[in-house]
């Protein structure tokens, strides 16, 4: 059965389209989305591709067959200026013109990146999500966000491109390696500490969630209500009490990790995971939480086996270097997300400098 919830932006506006076990159910809601005459390229990356093909009869649930299939390697490597190099070259050479679509099948990567190529391309051609990903079904192929990395930072070239629709099919999770799933509990908790207080408890409560838990459905469809009720209110990012900006709770921290470590020893969500952990004790020296908030939260991540402090020591100097760089930087000053509470996150900028240094050693980062 499928279930929908709309992302309410105006003549922008669009739909998430959730379905559980029939892949009959996915393609027949992708045709009600496409027109038959709909020229589009499908991006994915190597594992996704070998997966769908052993476990889902490879592409059999799209309306029509793509104009072009553009595989790229996994992994944070090909969010870059030469992946996307890459898929504008594909969709010259196969005919694409403004009429056309890409479809992003994939995590979070492969959804920045075809997002932010759909958003650029020809000043913009049409874009449609089907995340496989925990983390990108409750996080990133919502909301508009589209981007590539730079060596030097995360993220730091980008657009807001809304998608003509998002699929979310539970049963692509099914096939996910554990600590994939684990990384997108990560968001998830995420969305438990800044908005919604159930969330939270209900994370408590249920014990450890796996990818064929019966309330993993109703979960990243709450996650996903949050994320687009936020987004109605603040698509770019521009409301200075927060707004959007506060879905970005941990990632000050985690995009510095992520940076400092090259892009290959953290998948997104772990380092989130460190960063909501520094995002709370940083909350904790400012009286906001207590110790026993603090120690839920990390009691919380722990159970899904992801990481609460830097797995390997990192320098200090280059962590800082890389938060300086990070583009929730206004007028040279650091915008951190902290928690008033569980459920309610707020944005401050006037953190003491010896606090950041401190948590950062907490975490295991080196002097030198």
């Amino acid at each position: 059965m499928t279930t929908t919830y709309s992302v309410e932006l105006g003549n922008r506006s669009y739909r998430i389209f959730f379905t559980h076990n029939d892949c009959k159910e996915l393609k027949a809601n992708l045709k009600q989305s496409f027109s038959s005459n709909l020229r589009y390229a499908i991006i994915m990356d190597q594992v996704i591709e070998d997966t769908l093909e052993n476990n889902f009869s490879g592409l059999d649930f799209l309306p029509h067959p793509p104009a072009v299939k553009i595989t790229l390697k996994a992994g944070e490597q090909s969010k870059s200026i030469s992946g996307l190099e890459k898929i504008y070259h594909e969709l010259v050479n196969n005919g694409i013109d403004r009429s056309g679509a890409i479809v992003a099948i994939g995590g979070g990567v492969i959804g920045d990146l075809a997002g932010y190529a759909a958003a650029s391309y020809m000043r913009g051609i049409g874009l449609y999500q089907i995340p496989t990903t925990l983390l990108a079904m409750v996080d990133s192929s919502i909301g508009g966000k589209t981007g590539i990395n730079l060596p030097t930072g995360k993220n730091l070239v980008g657009a807001f491109y809304q998608p003509k629709a998002v699929f979310i099919h539970s049963s692509f999770l099914q096939t996910l390696p554990q600590n994939e799933f684990n990384a997108g509990m990560a968001e998830i908790i995420k969305y438990g500490l800044l908005a919604d207080t159930n969330l939270f408890s209900q994370l408590q409560m249920i014990g450890k969630l796996s990818s064929k838990h019966k309330d993993l459905p109703n979960i990243i469809r709450t996650c996903c209500k949050i994320k687009a009720s936020i987004v109605r209110k603040d698509e770019k990012e521009t409301d200075s009490s927060g707004g959007r900006a506060l879905l970005n709770l941990g990632h000050t921290f985690a995009h510095a990790i992520e940076a400092a470590s090259g892009y290959n020893q953290y998948l997104h969500g772990e380092a989130v995971a460190v960063g909501l952990v520094l995002a709370g004790k940083l909350s904790l020296r400012l009286d906001y939480l207590s110790q026993k908030d603090l120690d839920a939260i990390i009691k919380l991540i722990k159970e899904y086996d992801l990481p609460i402090s830097l797995r390997n020591p990192l320098p200090i100097a280059t962590l800082i270097d890389a938060m300086r760089r990070d583009k929730k930087i206004l007028h040279g000053k650091f915008n951190f997300i902290v928690l008033e509470r569980i459920g309610k996150a707020i944005i401050i900028d006037n953190i003491n400098d010896h606090w950041i240094n401190d948590l950062w050693l907490e975490a295991g980062a080196t002097v030198n």
